[in-house]
């Protein structure tokens, strides 16, 4: 049975389905698994085994009555602690919040219940999700699979390691400056970035803001494509949620790539990258031509994203934290102190030029690709880097200023909504996974799977599995 640990959600919902594993022994894998790989890595901080039975076990018998059980029937997921479970404990990595437990669930928690999924319990994130590091004052910090001397990235960072070690088939994320890119490129395995309001955010204050968003990762493209099928979708609550139904998503990702022109980047035109990380992006190329895709070196000029995101971040940070930093400041870390405090200085014509520059960046990209279908670009400027270290401080020789810096690669793409994709691509010498960064057209999410899909059933990178993984028996 340990070997279902590390079968693509897609085929594990059809063994469900056609009744040869029941979704009770398939959780019962993986809470096995979970119990030998967690202590090590710390990806799962709260679990809920009775009430995750209690799901599996409706599922069979609903098969039993040959009942439909969704998409997702009996396939085991943890929601991100950043996400309201009700019942469950979410903390969002503070201990403001170590003993919050809401009464009422997500949106898509609730979306991914009734298709049938089996809630095991949270993954760990950095503190209210803030920083590509996964490490809090509650759970402490988040190992990476593949070398436990470094990070997972984040800030979905224990839901890319539970996936990377089989610990759950699908996992849900957020990603606003590339939180749900960054640990899929630093755990070999799939994040996508769905375009803004492509998943509805409810319960949520800033219902037009589009910036941070919510998407899915597994292990492989057609498994996020499925679990995006049932997160996607619009709902009355939420204003800037797109109108195309999930099921979109649900279809063969197949396509013939035959002619399309892409732009490759190993840098951006300007960013540091570490070398091997461009050594391996660099060899992305020809896979793409045998796809057939016409390859061509260049980029946009992105480099005014850098202000527009950190002003439109700080100031979402100073609406969201400002009340608890004037009576709680002792309980934040400093780079969110930070964040909050840049945000509160910000004046309205500060605000006003940022959207003002995100619109004129947006038709910039778009009239460049008008003539080329896809970006392809790095995940994150350089490999997973050492556990103890909060954020990288320099890059290939160039100091990094603040503590989101070294992920401009990612929060580029964020700052003007276009759909990202990172897909398992290769490896540095010493093991390490680099993933590749596939960026689409406005609203072209499906695109990005197909292009993904395509080119990760060419590498087969996603089989390379952390080395050394427990048995569970």
């Amino acid at each position: 049975m340990d070997e279902l640990c590390l079968k693509p959600a897609t085929e594990l919902a059809r063994l469900v389905r056609t009744r040869e594993v029941s979704a009770v022994e398939l959780l019962d894998t993986h809470l096995a698994r979970i119990d030998a790989c967690n202590p090590d890595l710390n990806a799962i901080v709260t679990l809920v085994p009775e009430r995750a039975r209690a799901l599996a076990e409706a599922v069979d018998q609903r098969l039993t009555r040959g009942e439909a059980t969704g998409a997702l029937g009996g396939l085991p997921i943890a929601h991100k602690d950043l996400l309201p479970t009700a019942g469950i404990r979410t903390t969002m990595g503070s201990p403001i919040f170590a003993n919050h437990v809401p009464e009422t669930d997500a949106l898509i928690v609730t979306r991914m219940r009734e298709a049938g999924a089996v809630t095991i319990g949270k993954t760990n994130v950095p503190e209210f999700g803030a920083g590509s590091q996964t490490f809090n004052r509650v759970f402490g910090a988040t190992r990476n699979p593949y070398d436990t001397s470094r990070t997972c990235g984040g800030s979905s960072g224990g839901a890319g390691v539970a996936l990377a070690t089989g610990m759950v088939p699908i996992a849900d994320g957020s990603d606003m400056g590339g939180s749900l890119r960054n640990p899929g490129n630093f755990c070999n395995v799939v994040g996508f970035r769905p375009s803004g309001g492509r998943v509805p955010s409810w319960p949520g204050e800033l219902g037009w803001f589009t910036i941070p968003v919510l998407g899915p990762m597994a292990r492989t493209v057609a498994d996020a494509a499925l679990l995006l099928s049932v997160m996607a979708g619009p709902d009355p609550r939420v204003p800037a949620a797109l109108d195309e139904a999930g099921a979109t998503f649900a279809q063969d990702l197949g396509r013939d790539f035959k002619d399309v022109r892409v732009a490759l980047s190993t840098n951006f035109g300007h960013l540091p990258v570490d070398p091997e990380v461009r050594q391996v992006i660099a060899g992305a190329a020809p896979v793409l031509e045998s796809l057939g895709c016409i390859v061509e070196e260049g980029c946009p000029d992105f480099e005014p994203a850098d202000s527009i995101f950190k002003t439109l971040r700080a100031w979402s940070f100073a609406h969201g934290h400002r009340e608890r930093i004037r009576t709680r400041r002792e309980d934040y870390k400093d780079t969110i102190i930070w964040n909050v405090e840049a945000g509160l200085e910000l004046t309205g014509e500060d605000v006003a030029k940022a959207e003002a520059a995100r619109t004129a960046l947006f038709q910039k990209v778009q009239a460049y690709l008008a003539e080329r279908e896809f970006l392809i670009l790095p995940v994150s400027q350089v490999p997973p880097f050492p556990i103890d270290t909060e954020w990288v401080q320099e890059i290939d020789g160039v100091t990094m200023e603040t503590y989101i810096d070294w992920m401009k690669s990612c929060y580029y793409i964020s700052a003007i909504g276009l759909p990202a994709i990172s897909v398992p691509c290769g490896f540095t010498a010493s093991g390490l996974p680099v993933g590749l960064q596939i960026v689409g057209r406005h609203h072209a999410d499906l695109s990005v799977l197909q292009l993904a899909h395509a080119f990760e059933a060419a590498t087969q990178m996603w089989k390379r599995h952390p080395s050394g993984l427990p048995d569970n028996v």
